[in-house]
């Protein structure tokens, strides 16, 4: 069956579709985002994106008089990020969500110079489970909780030839929130609240040394908007906190005595783009991601501080299915290891597709 075209709904479709491409404390892979619940009726849409971050380093020390000398040669891989979400209603004011996702991920790997074969990998699905109330037609409250299941890996050569391996760990938390909307100007402002998420692994460490690692993957705080601005015109966007310092990784046996990733500094991370329905079923938008930089010290995990993401995208609907893609590019701001270090020049380059069908 077809449907009524929303101009600001195929707008908002058209301006996500690239949002996995951001590279939060360098391994924030995708920004969780309240808009399926705005969805008439029953949705279901399925989503990847394709990334591929280029980012090298020079010079340091990793000891007095133990120089670090050459380029560490590209440290991250490209990666696919995948998603799926469906949306339906319970009655005229209550409604409720699935979306599956991947929040979090690292595929780092010093290929050259004296880091030469230190890597890590993060890997986590979390399912989130969300229920919606119309307290008004132009209020809505939701809440839900959050699955996440997270695995990791990691060496370090020159640390006495240190490895860290875990098993699989599912930890839970919860999303609380309430949204604003007046759906004849397009307008809506939602407010999110994320909890952090406490995990707890069994861990290998040098190959053959058990222990436990505790980590907690950060709360967070999302201000999402979007607005009519002229006929079929759509300006959109979002302010969104992380409470990065709550992440840390300190394994019982790791051979220094700092931990082996911690951030110093929260993040926040700001959106703002324009969407512009073409015809009556393809629609356009321009969006630019930006993160201050921290300007402190950061882990060899995912030395990127802050920078910037542009991306463009495309809806088209064909009635009752609705097919979004968009490429994103970015530079990835400096930074600087506690080895001195430097990472300078990090670029991105990411493409997206999302399929969408309301039936």
């Amino acid at each position: 069956m077809s449907r009524p075209v929303s101009h600001g709904m195929l707008i908002a479709l058209t301006a996500s579709v690239c949002a996995s491409a951001a590279a939060a404390a360098g391994i924030e892979r995708q920004f969780p985002s309240t808009r399926i619940l705005f969805e008439p009726g029953r949705y279901l849409e399925f989503s990847a994106v394709y990334a591929d971050p280029d980012l090298e380093g020079e010079g340091g020390a990793l000891a007095p008089g133990v120089p670090i000398i050459g380029s560490t040669g590209d440290i991250f891989g490209a990666f696919g990020n995948f998603g799926a979400a469906y949306k339906a209603d319970l009655t005229e004011r209550l409604s409720y969500a699935f979306i599956a996702d991947q929040p979090y991920g690292s595929s780092t790997d010093y290929p050259r110079s004296l880091y030469a074969g230190t890597a890590a990998n993060i890997d986590t699905v979390a399912l989130t489970g969300i229920l919606a109330y119309d307290v008004t037609p132009a209020i809505k409250i939701y809440g839900g909780l959050r699955a996440q299941r997270m695995k990791a890996d990691g060496a370090v050569p020159f640390l006495g030839g240190y490895t860290i391996e875990t098993d699989a760990d599912i930890g839970y938390g919860y999303m609380l929130g309430a949204a604003w909307q007046k759906p004849e100007l397009a307008m809506r402002v939602a407010l999110t609240y994320r909890s952090a998420i406490e995990q707890d692994f069994d861990t290998v460490e040098f190959g053959t040394i058990d222990s436990t690692l505790h980590v907690e993957t950060p709360q967070s705080v999302a201000l999402e908007f979007q607005s009519g601005i002229a006929a079929d015109t759509l300006v959109f966007g979002s302010v969104r906190w992380v409470d990065w310092p709550q992440f840390e990784i300190d394994p019982t046996n790791y051979p220094l005595d700092v931990p082996m990733v911690e951030y110093e500094a929260a993040w926040t991370t700001w959106t703002l783009g324009v969407g512009r329905q073409l015809t009556d079923r393809l629609a356009g938008a321009f969006e630019v991601a930006y993160e201050p930089a921290t300007d402190t010290i950061l882990t060899l995990l995912g030395p990127v501080d802050g920078g910037v993401i542009t991306t463009a995208s495309l809806s088209y609907d064909f009635g009752s299915l609705t097919l979004s893609g968009g490429v994103s590019y970015g530079w990835l701001g400096d930074a600087e290891a506690a080895t001195g270090t430097r990472f300078e020049d990090g670029r991105l380059t990411a493409v997206g597709l999302r399929l969408g069908w309301h039936f």
